[in-house]
């Protein structure tokens, strides 16, 4: 049996392949049979370009159904598909591509000429270009040289174990690694995610979400092609084009980010969602107060869930059954996922409510980050256990909260704190619209508890006042011991709050 993730694909399209499989905002329309096609053409020409095997194809472009048929097109010729955050800038391109060596480079247009400089200097064989195909613009040299190829072609046999992907990590400390994801990786989390969100019959995917990380091109795209459903696909998040879309889906994927921004339009109601069957959140930390207002507002519950680069989804709050705000709900099939402390025996895990490291291991975690042998193993434990970085804990019924990275663990006076656990009482604050702590350099403590807050329009709220009632809540140690107020935290391309730009940018102004 063929171990390729496409062929798995291929094997739940829809016995109809005129029916839709991509509508886009603009009025585009690809049929499943466009996709078979269309995939075909780039798969030959891919295979015509004689690259060695296991060659890697990075590719940074807009979001489009073409970027889409592309990674399919990769995936049936059995290369690896390399995607690249399309708002990379040069020296970050600059590292990729001499690290991870790709044979055929594929950008956008408009960035041709320095991308092409970097790929071709550091031993690219090709650079072609890709654009989203809208009335009166070129396509891109990738279509065009794919338009003269057969639609045919046999998808290529893969082994598990052969890679699919690599996806480097966002390196906010030290420099991205490639995790390197094989066709079992990919295909094993995609059946189980199938399975627990109850993916049907009729289901469209509402796609607002990017093509360069897990949850756009695995997690929502992967659950489309795997159950033969219709994709809405939009170019990014936009309220209006959701709002106006929603009554025409029966699912969205979102970041936390885009379930507050349409709650803030009033538009938001049950009558709108009456057609929606689940809604899903993940890629950072849904707030309850989020989770408890979408709630109120349509009669959904948002379903929270969990995983990262180097292993796809490991945990998800349940379809049927309690779905707890603040958590990310219980292991996957197949996955298990400990929490550990140094206390902790050696093969056990720690008990309940047990604030430690979370470890996790199951045919979906990665094999390895990308020619970093010693990195690799430095990260999994002596029983096979993969090391997220992850700080949480476990409750009773086995949900999950995640606590922090424990890269923003804070060491105070030589008591650990933990940042969410501060940030999740301050943001319960109705003055506050959301909040960031961290830890600041101090003679005397080491570090020093700091709070970065975002108040809601026309609130008012000083420190003082915000000391004060967290000290009735919590121990003095956890108390920040500064608060800076700004009107919007940095966040990465999918939401996540950038911790370390605040660190960088209030190290100077603390003079505790």
């Amino acid at each position: 049996m063929n171990a390729n993730l496409y062929a798995l694909f291929a094997n739940h399209f829809p016995k109809d392949l005129s029916r839709c499989c991509i509508e886009t905002h603009d009025g585009r329309y690809y049929s499943w049979l466009d996709i078979e096609r269309a995939s075909a053409k780039l798969a030959n020409l891919l295979c015509s370009l004689n690259l060695s095997a296991g060659a890697r194809i990075a590719v940074q472009v807009e979001k489009s159904p073409e970027a889409l048929i592309l990674y399919l097109a990769t995936l049936r010729a059995g290369y690896v598909f390399l995607p690249l955050n399309t708002a990379y800038q040069h020296a970050e391109i600059g590292y990729f591509i001499q690290d991870a060596e790709p044979e055929v480079v594929v950008c956008s247009p408009q960035n041709f000429g320095w991308v092409s400089q970097i790929a071709f200097q550091t031993g690219s064989k090709h650079v072609f270009t890709l654009d989203a195909p809208s009335q009166g613009n070129n396509r891109g040299s990738l279509l065009d040289r794919a338009a003269c190829m057969s639609d045919q072609f046999t998808t290529v046999q893969s082994t598990p174990t052969d890679l699919a992907a690599i996806l480097y990590t966002s390196g906010t400390t030290g420099r991205s690694k490639g995790a390197m994801l094989t066709h079992q990786n990919l295909s094993s989390n995609a059946l189980v995610l199938k399975e627990i969100w109850q993916w049907r019959e009729g289901d469209v995917l509402l796609h607002a979400l990017p093509l360069f990380h897990v949850h756009g091109l695995f997690v929502a795209s992967h659950g489309a092609l795997l159950n033969g459903s219709k994709m809405i696909f939009l170019p990014k998040f936009d309220a209006d084009q959701v709002l106006h879309y929603l009554p025409q889906a029966t699912v969205m994927m979102g970041v936390p980010t885009y379930y507050v921004r349409l709650l803030q339009d009033m538009r938001l109601n049950q009558t709108l969602c009456r057609n929606m069957r689940l809604f899903i959140s993940g890629s950072a930390p849904l707030l309850t107060e989020t989770f408890t207002q979408f709630q109120q507002r349509t009669g959904q519950t948002i379903l929270e869930r969990y995983g990262m680069s180097e292993t796809t989804m490991l945990s998800s709050n349940p379809y049927d059954g309690v779905r707890k705000g603040g958590t990310v709900g219980l292991a996957l099939p197949g996955v298990s996922i400990r929490v550990r402390t140094q206390d902790t025996k050696v093969g056990e895990a720690s008990e309940a409510e047990v604030i430690g490291d979370i470890e996790v291991k199951g045919p979906n975690v990665f094999q390895g980050y990308w020619r970093m042998p010693e990195k690799t193993a430095e990260e999994f434990t002596d029983d096979g256990y993969f090391r997220t970085g992850d700080v949480g804990k476990l409750d009773q019924d086995g949900y999950l909260s995640i606590v922090g990275r424990s890269k923003d663990l804070i060491i105070s006076g030589g008591y650990n704190v933990y940042p969410k656990e501060i940030e999740s009482l301050i943001d319960d604050m109705p003055e506050v619209l959301e909040s960031a702590v961290i830890g600041l350099a101090h003679a005397d403590f080491g570090e020093a508890v700091s709070a970065v807050v975002v108040l809601k329009a026309h609130a008012q709220l000083g420190a003082t006042t915000l000391i004060a009632r967290l000290k009735s809540q919590i121990a003095n140690f956890k108390v920040p011991k500064r608060v800076f107020f700004i009107d919007e935290l940095p966040r990465n391309t999918m939401g996540k709050v950038q911790k370390n730009n605040l660190r960088q940018q209030f190290q100077d102004q603390s003079r505790i």
